[in-house]
């Protein structure tokens, strides 16, 4: 009977043990922070242009990092080449007619009016003297007095033809009339648009990096023909890799815009992210997860940015393992 109840106190005490540290083990694993599954994901530049045309020139390719403003790709630049210099050569027009009608009548074309204005000066100082000697001899009546009227007229279209003339001396000397010039000038800057929305046309041919970036793929090569806003390079900037994540129901009340995570990648140092998005309604698993105690259940997908020194340690497709930094 005696080693009977000693060996029930013994299993007591072992079962009353085994209960303590159960308890322990789950008061640990309650304190344990929680982690999620995710991968990067690279948030891509797909750059075309906005006109149609051969691919001329393609200085880049895959791989390759690109600052801003580097050329990534060139379409043959005709017709929107030969539009710009049409729309110069109508500027260049309109500018020469505008200058040429403020400048007046040429100086060949006013010695001519000169020309005509002293000849027509000296026929009305012919038919002055011409006057004066008819009226003389009416008095002694040599000469009618219909004579007399034939030379007064004669004089009066003498003295009419010098005043047009020195008005059109005058009016040569003060160029083209102010509608006119307004009228041209107006040509002018209508061209000078034209010749704008040429070149902006042009220049839509080339196309230049937005910002720095690696060259993550190229769609076309050289010769070939790509068809308006087809997308002919693409571009991964450094500051577009995001974190994302799925976070069960029971977790998602620990998120919110501005929380700070880490993020643990195989092999490789951790790294810090802040929380952007969080999925308004749940989801079912996405179909790559790597994890298997979450399948089946409802999450929600979340991102975070990773800090800006810290994004390019980031490939796209990487698989994460998330947790919140203050381990709460």
């Amino acid at each position: 009977m005696n080693w009977i109840l000693l060996f029930n106190r013994q299993a007591l005490s072992l079962i009353v043990m085994g209960g303590a540290v159960l308890v322990l083990l789950t008061a640990c694993d309650e304190k344990a922070p929680p982690m999620w599954s995710g991968y990067a994901e690279g948030e891509y530049l797909y750059l075309a242009a906005s006109r149609s045309g051969r691919l001329q020139v393609l200085p880049v390719q895959r791989g390759d990092e690109v600052t801003t403003g580097t050329l990534l790709f060139a379409l043959d630049p005709e017709p929107e080449a030969e539009s710009v210099a049409e729309a110069r050569a109508r500027l260049a027009q309109a500018e020469h007619r505008l200058a040429d009608l403020g400048l007046g009548l040429r100086p060949s074309e006013l010695a001519a009016i000169d020309a005509r204005l002293t000849r027509a000066r000296a026929e009305r100082q012919l038919a002055m003297e011409e006057l004066a000697r008819a009226e003389k001899l009416l008095v002694d009546a040599y000469v009618s007095r219909e004579e007399v009227d034939r030379v007064r007229t004669a004089l009066k279209g003498a003295t009419a033809a010098v005043a047009e003339l020195e008005a059109q001396r005058i009016t040569a000397r003060l160029g083209g009339r102010s509608e006119a010039s307004r009228a041209l000038a107006a040509e002018v800057v209508a061209a000078e648009k034209l010749l704008a929305q040429a070149e902006w046309t042009l220049a839509q041919k080339r196309v230049p990096a937005p910002q720095t970036g690696q060259i993550f793929d190229t769609l076309y090569r050289p010769g070939e023909f790509v068809s308006a806003g087809s997308p002919v390079v693409i571009l991964l900037p450094p500051d577009r890799i995001r974190a994302r994540f799925f976070v069960p129901e029971s977790d998602i009340a620990r998120l919110r815009p501005g929380t700070r995570v880490r993020l643990i990648r195989d092999g490789a140092t951790e790294l810090t992210a802040t929380v952007t998005y969080l999925s308004p309604q749940a989801e079912y698993n996405p179909p790559v997860i790597y994890s298997r105690e979450s399948r089946n259940k409802l999450v929600y997908r979340v991102e975070a940015a990773p800090d800006p020194a810290q994004q390019p340690a980031l490939r796209p497709g990487q698989p994460l393992n998330v947790t919140p930094v203050n381990g709460t």
